[in-house]
């Protein structure tokens, strides 16, 4: 897989109390930008989530949703469709900080980029049958306070620093709920 592009978006891999808790938010109703599952999402200023752009600071990933469309039936699914007019929205996200995510690279990494930050590239890109994100960690969006800190390499057969698109471990570095941290 590391030597293929294949990207599935920001991952919830391991938190260090060893429980990964869901938060429940809300989406505006007719929000135009489609969200897909690991897709990084931020509070907006009316307190519904939306997409968190590249360079923007982040709560965490999205997760799923529920809502009941213009028809009254209720659709559980993990993508939000942009321009989806609905009521009773359910949004499922991450929140706490001390979540690690794994995530696609999209370029080779060195052990020596342990610590260092770097923003995601394709926010909004996802795909529609699966509803996965296919956001990426951008390895040449190195900067000293960038979204994503990198913490190590996913556990997984065939995957290496030196491959092609390793899947790396990362925290959220510009959180919504915590100052800024420049890399170490």
């Amino acid at each position: 897989m590391p030597s293929t592009a294949s990207a599935f978006g920001l991952r919830p891999a391991y938190h260090p109390s060893g429980i990964i808790r869901e938060e429940a938010g809300t989406i505006l109703t007719g929000y135009a930008t489609a969200l897909y599952k690991g897709c990084p999402v931020r509070i907006a200023a009316d307190g519904t989530l939306e997409i968190a752009a590249v360079n923007a600071r982040a709560i965490g990933v999205f997760l799923g949703c529920e809502y009941t469309d213009a028809n009254g039936r209720r659709v559980v699914t993990n993508r939000w469709t942009a321009n989806t007019t609905a009521t009773e929205i359910v949004a499922y996200y991450t929140r706490d900080p001390a979540i690690v995510y794994e995530v696609q690279a999209d370029a080779t990494m060195a052990i020596a980029t342990m610590g260092s930050q770097y923003d995601w590239n394709t926010a909004t890109a996802g795909n529609a049958t699966t509803g996965l994100s296919e956001v990426t960690l951008d390895v040449g969006s190195n900067a000293a306070n960038a979204g994503l800190r990198v913490v190590g390499i996913g556990r997984g057969v065939n995957n290496a620093w030196d491959d092609l698109f390793p899947n790396v471990y990362v925290e959220i570095s510009e959180h919504q709920d915590v100052a800024d941290v420049a890399q170490y």
